[in-house]
C-alpha cells in the first residue's frame, strides 16, 4: 500500500515538473529571437555594418559588367542598369506627380478669365467686308498637324496618367484594351507630325522673327485685358502668335526628336539616351500641352472672328484692324473686297 502511494506521488511530481518544464519553454523559448537579433546586430556591427544581401543589390545598382550570351545593340552585359531604376522613380514620382498640375492651372486660369472677362469682341460692327488671311495651302497644314495634335496628346496623356486616372473609369481590361490603340496611334502618328511641324517651321518662319513692335505688344498685354480691347498695332502675326510659333521651335521640335529616338530603337541608342530621351518627351509635351490650350482658346471661344481665318481662309476687315492693324494696312488695298 505504502509502495502504491509513493509511486503515485513520484508519478505526480513528474507530471507537476513536465508542466512547469512545458510552460517555462512556452514563455522563454519565443524570447530566445531577441538574443539571435542581439547577436546578429553585435556581428553586423563587428564586421562594419555589411549586410551580404543588401551588398550584393548593391553592387548589382553600381552597374558592373559581366556575361550574358544574348547578343544586340541594347546588350550591354550588365545583370540589373541602376539608370532604369532612377527613370522609372522619376517618371513615376515628379512627372506623373507634378506635372498633371501645370495643366489644371491652365485650365483654370482659362475659365475664370472666360467666367469674369469674357469673349474678346470686335469693337466694331462688322461691314461685310473682308480679307485673305490664310491660303488654302496654310489652312491645310495647319489642321493637318492640329488634328494629329490633338491624337497624339490624348494618347500620349493616357499612357502616363491612364493607370491613375483610366483605370478606376475603364477597369484593368479596358484601359488595356485602350493603352494598346493608344500606343499604336501615338507610334505610328508620331512621325507623320514630326514631319507636318517641320514643314511649318519652315513655312512660317518668315512671318514670326522678332521685330520692335512685339515688344509694345507684349507690354499692353496684347490689349486683351483692356476695358474696350484697345489692341496694339501688330503685323501678320502679333506677339502672342510668334511666342507660340517659337514654343513649336523649341519645344515642338524637342518632343519630335525625342519621340523619333523613341519609335526608332534601331538607331542603335543606348538604354541611357533612351530613358532621357523619355523623361524629357513628357516634360516639354506637356508644357507645350498646357500652352496649346491657351493657343486654341484664343483661337476660338476667346476672340471673336479668329476661328474664321482658319475655316475660310478670310476674315472680317474690322477683325484684321483690331487685332493686325500694320498688316491690315498692307494688304487694305491690295486683297480687300
Amino acid at each position: 500500500m505504502a509502495k502504491q502511494q509513493n509511486t503515485k506521488s513520484r508519478h505526480a511530481k513528474i507530471i507537476l515538473w513536465s508542466l512547469v518544464v512545458i510552460l517555462l519553454g512556452a514563455t522563454l523559448l519565443p524570447l530566445t529571437g531577441y538574443i539571435y537579433v542581439g547577436v546578429t546586430s553585435a556581428s553586423a556591427q563587428t564586421a562594419g555594418d555589411e549586410n551580404p544581401r543588401a551588398n550584393y543589390w548593391r553592387a548589382v545598382r553600381e552597374g558592373g559588367e559581366g556575361y550574358v550570351a544574348s547578343q544586340g545593340p541594347y546588350t550591354t552585359n550588365t545583370l540589373i542598369q541602376n539608370g532604369g531604376q532612377n527613370w522609372r522613380q522619376i517618371r513615376n514620382g515628379p512627372v506623373s506627380n507634378y506635372t498633371p498640375w501645370l495643366l489644371a492651372a491652365v485650365i483654370g486660369a482659362i475659365l475664370l478669365f472666360h467666367l469674369f472677362k469674357g469673349k474678346v469682341k470686335l469693337s466694331e460692327p462688322r461691314s461685310g467686308k473682308t480679307v485673305e488671311r490664310w491660303s488654302m495651302g496654310e489652312r491645310t497644314l495647319h489642321w493637318y498637324t492640329a488634328i494629329l495634335f490633338i491624337i497624339l496628346a490624348i494618347t500620349g496623356l493616357s499612357m502616363l496618367f491612364g493607370r491613375v486616372v483610366l483605370i478606376p473609369l475603364l477597369g484593368p481590361q479596358g484601359f488595356a484594351a485602350w493603352a494598346s490603340v493608344a500606343m499604336l496611334a501615338h507610334n505610328y502618328l508620331g512621325p507623320f507630325f514630326a514631319v507636318g511641324i517641320l514643314i511649318e517651321i519652315i513655312w512660317w518662319i518668315r512671318y514670326n522673327l522678332p521685330t520692335a513692335v512685339d515688344l509694345t505688344w507684349f507690354a499692353q498685354g496684347g490689349g486683351i485685358l483692356s476695358s474696350k480691347h484697345a489692341h496694339p498695332p501688330a503685323g501678320r502675326m502679333n506677339g502672342g502668335e510668334k511666342l507660340w510659333f517659337w514654343i513649336i521651335c523649341t519645344f515642338g521640335v524637342a518632343v519630335c526628336v525625342t519621340g523619333i529616338i523613341l519609335n526608332f530603337p534601331n538607331f542603335e541608342q543606348t538604354r541611357e539616351t533612351m530613358q532621357i530621351a523619355s523623361i524629357i518627351h513628357a516634360v516639354t509635351a506637356i508644357i507645350w500641352t498646357a500652352v496649346a490650350i491657351g493657343h486654341i482658346w484664343i483661337g476660338t471661344l476667346g476672340t471673336e472672328g479668329s476661328l474664321e481665318g482658319m475655316t475660310s481662309g478670310r476674315v472680317s476687315e474690322e477683325w484684321a484692324k483690331q487685332h493686325h492693324s500694320q498688316w491690315y494696312e498692307e494688304v487694305k488695298g491690295v486683297k480687300k473686297s
